[in-house]
């Protein structure tokens, strides 16, 4: 009978690969699976531009009141804080003197009157007889120069009349123009001079109203450069839309349109003035409030949005993940616009067919391999991206 011998050397080495494939069989079935995620694939369409500017509120019309004569103040005569007509009164300043300076004036002119009608009747008496030679030619002369003396003085004393009037017309303060009135900056018994140009009350046109913002002029250079080559679509001025952010962080219902854009930099700041003109019906926009500007600058024809959900805002710095070939993670950093909708604008970092994840990223790590899950299984829309709609809503903060 056969007898087989197994040498204790290769007994051991039998063993130790046993153990060794239990061992690996055994790790295999520890690791965990990669982690699902749910990726939309960026593609590139047209998007609106927004560019977020900070801004002021100004009075499309602002007239300060000063007084334009001398006197004591004897009545406030309108409302403060109340809107007012073009040539409403405001203030009354004591009208003594100044009716007395016109009483004054208008007997003057009755003077100036009265020798005129005796200077031109010398005159028609001594037309007839000069032919006859009964009065002498200098005589004739002499009586026309002094009609012409009594014609200058009647003008005289009309114009010394009417600055009179004048004059007394400014003891009553009016409205310049219509609007919101301030807060009166002198009371009755108040001593205001013309000279020094006593400042009363302001008035503001507040319907409709400026929204005033500036852009550096190195922003706006490029912008022009990217509507020069095409990538750009800006239309005129006038067409340029703004939404408006208040301090709040509501949003103001009505648009407005740039009408003006400043055609010098400023050389501290190295920025031009952008102007916005806004109804402003129901008056909650008052001047000197801060407010942010959503200026649509046109259209980016080949632009990428994300949804506000897959991006990560840190610092003022933003970034989201993005799925390699591979089916690994990597944070990407990138440049954003401003929001369309639930979306915001990517102006640099991402490229047309790279997958951005959306759900998910705050369980992965860069450099970590996932599963790539399609949105509609997660309950997401189909393609990740919002319609395209008005700018609005707030930044959001990464998931």
């Amino acid at each position: 009978m056969a007898k087989f011998f197994v040498p204790g050397s290769s007994l051991a080495m039998a063993l130790a690969l046993a153990a060794c494939g239990q061992g690996n069989e055994q790790q295999q079935q520890a690791a965990p699976p990669p982690p699902v995620v749910t990726a939309i694939t960026v593609q590139g369409a047209a998007v609106p531009n927004i560019i977020e500017l900070p801004g002021r509120i100004e009075a499309i019309r602002t007239a300060e009141v000063r007084a334009r004569t001398d006197g004591i103040v004897e009545a406030r005569l309108y409302r403060e804080g109340t809107d007012v007509a073009e040539g409403q009164p405001l203030f009354r300043i004591d009208q003594r003197d100044y009716r007395a300076q016109v009483q004054q004036a208008q007997a003057a002119l009755a003077r100036a009157q009265a020798a005129r009608v005796n200077a031109a009747s010398i005159v028609r008496r001594y037309q007839p007889l000069v032919s006859e030679r009964a009065v002498s030619a200098q005589e004739f002369d002499a009586a026309q120069a002094t009609l012409r003396q009594a014609d200058a003085s009647v003008a005289d004393a009309r114009a010394a009349l009417s600055r009179a009037q004048l004059q007394l017309s400014y003891t009553i303060v009016r409205a310049p123009i219509a609007g919101r009135v301030g807060r009166a900056q002198v009371t009755e018994g108040a001593l205001v001079s013309a000279t020094q140009a006593t400042p009363l009350t302001q008035v503001d046109q507040m319907s409709p109203i400026y929204a005033v913002f500036t852009q550096s002029n190195a922003a706006l250079s490029e912008l022009i450069n990217q509507a020069r080559s095409g990538g750009l679509a800006l239309p005129n001025l006038s067409q340029i839309t703004v939404r408006l952010t208040l301090e709040d962080g509501t949003e103001y219902g009505p648009t407005g349109q740039i009408d003006f854009a400043g055609q010098t930099v400023d050389p501290t700041t190295g920025s031009q003035q952008l102007r916005a003109r806004f109804p402003n019906a129901n008056r909650a926009l008052l001047p000197g409030q801060f407010v942010r500007a959503h200026v649509t600058a046109g259209t980016i024809r080949n632009g990428i949005s994300v949804p506000q959900r897959a991006v990560q805002l840190s610092n003022q710095a933003a970034s989201v993940m993005v799925v390699d070939g591979s089916g690994t993670v990597q944070a990407r950093p990138i440049t954003l616009g401003g929001q369309v909708g639930s979306n915001w604008v990517v102006l640099s970092g991402l490229k047309p067919g790279e997958k951005v994840v959306t759900e998910g990223w705050q369980k992965v790590q860069p450099g970590q391999k996932v599963r790539v899950q399609a949105p509609n299984q997660g309950g997401a829309p189909a393609n990740g991206q919002q319609a395209q709609g008005q700018p609005g809503g707030q930044p959001a903060a990464g998931r």
